[in-house]
């Protein structure tokens, strides 16, 4: 994983915690809600700090969902179009596991491992991914005992969704044709 991928998870993350914490406050204090505004982009944000790639880099991305998630400009750039289609689960599950595979602590990982079960594989999770019955269940049977590789079968499943479904869309997309010129 390139540098400062580790940091990038807050950029798909940071909006949906946001408006999770004003919608817990509206349901809590409904006579103040009318006072309360929950932004939301029309189009995909511009991705943060990371260096533009030049076209020719941004080509290699048609043929490798791999280039195109390594890359700091590429992943915020795609995790913003897959907020657009209202699908960002899919990058932010990859960029979790990703993250999960460099922690070196048995303790670290096992609460890492419960995160990512909580929020992307459990049934109706907040963020769940879209993988079949028996890849969630290699998955559950894999964090008995947490290791790095617990999620490989799940991330692979998505990887190739992402790969198969949404790096097209992406391609064809306004905001990628731009970076080819």
């Amino acid at each position: 994983m390139c540098k400062g991928l580790a940091a990038l998870p807050h950029t798909c993350l940071e909006r949906a915690k946001e408006i999770k914490t004003k919608l817990g406050t509206l349901l809590q204090k409904p006579d103040s809600a009318i006072d309360f505004v929950i932004p939301y982009p029309e189009k995909p944000e511009k991705p943060p700090k990371a260096q533009k790639p030049s076209p020719e880099e941004a080509l290699q991305w048609r043929d490798s969902l791999e280039k195109l998630l390594q890359n700091p400009y590429g992943l915020a750039s795609f995790c913003s179009f897959l907020r657009s289609e209202f699908s960002e689960e899919n990058a932010e599950f990859w960029v979790a596991c990703e993250d999960y595979k460099k922690t070196k602590s048995p303790v670290k990982m096992a609460e890492k491992a419960k995160k990512i079960y909580e929020e992307f594989i459990q049934t109706e999770a907040p963020k769940e991914v879209n993988i079949d019955h028996f890849t969630k269940a290699v998955t559950m049977k894999n964090l008995v005992e947490p290791s790095p590789s617990s999620f490989d079968m799940a991330q692979k499943r998505i990887f190739a969704l992402m790969e198969k479904d949404s790096l097209p869309r992406f391609v064809r997309s306004e905001f990628y044709q731009e970076l080819i010129k």
